[in-house]
């Protein structure tokens, strides 16, 4: 096991100690997706997204409860090879899970990279349209991205990689005052093939900073097939 290798699990079990010790009303979910890819040329690329959410810790009680399904679909054009432009909608479902609003969301994004050796950095930048049945909330994101192979100098099939991002939030609606998040996002994924790889990962979620920090902390998976 090289060096890189060790130093990225070490950081990911230490940030699953901060998630365990953190404060007891800390909720834990889990959240597993599972997305279809089409690159119809060069150029413009789809993407189809199934996931779901559920409790796996909260008022103090272990339990698996599903909390939401939702379905999204982003649609992407490459500017460049550095960059790009995507339109995407959303639709969640909560209200049959619990006493809650749906959602259906609009965003537009740009997203920029650059490489160093081998690393690379992701640049992404997102503004929202959240559609709840009393009100609408609008929300900007940006979010750094960084990930780097972690056996040799680039990703080949059968290899692990790692990704950690760390995402700032800004939300405003009509309805009550503007609230500031962050997010930090460790992973490790693998490219089974060249059509499909796997992440598992953690998120760690901040959110009300300016307000009452409220903490939760996301055990994730997701699944990517090329089509």
């Amino acid at each position: 096991m090289n060096t890189l290798c060790t130093k990225v699990i070490s950081f990911v079990f230490l940030f699953v100690s901060v998630g365990v010790n953190a404060q007891n009303d800390t909720e834990v979910f889990s959240e597993n997706a599972f997305a279809l890819r089409r690159n119809f040329n060069n150029t413009y690329s789809t993407n189809f997204e199934l996931s779901t959410r559920a409790f796996i810790y909260t008022n103090n009680e272990l339990l698996y409860k599903t909390r939401q399904i939702q379905i999204a679909h982003f649609s992407t054009l490459k500017l460049n090879l550095k960059s790009s432009v995507a339109l995407g909608l959303m639709y969640r479902n909560r209200g049959a899970f619990e006493d809650s609003s749906n959602e259906i969301r609009l965003t537009q994004q740009f997203n920029k990279k650059s490489i160093f050796k081998t690393l690379r950095f992701g640049h992404r930048f997102r503004s929202e349209q959240r559609f709840y049945d009393s009100f609408t909330a609008f929300r900007f994101r940006y979010r750094l991205a960084l990930d780097v192979p972690l056996q040799g100098l680039k990703l080949d099939v059968g290899e692990t990689y790692f990704i950690v991002s760390n995402e700032g939030l800004f939300t405003s609606a009509h309805s009550f005052k503007p609230e500031i998040e962050y997010r930090l996002s460790p992973s490790i994924g693998m490219l089974l093939s060249d059509d499909l790889n796997i992440e598992l990962g953690l998120e760690l979620r901040l959110d009300r900073l300016n307000i009452t920090t409220e903490e939760t902390l996301f055990f994730n998976t997701s699944i990517e097939l090329k089509i």
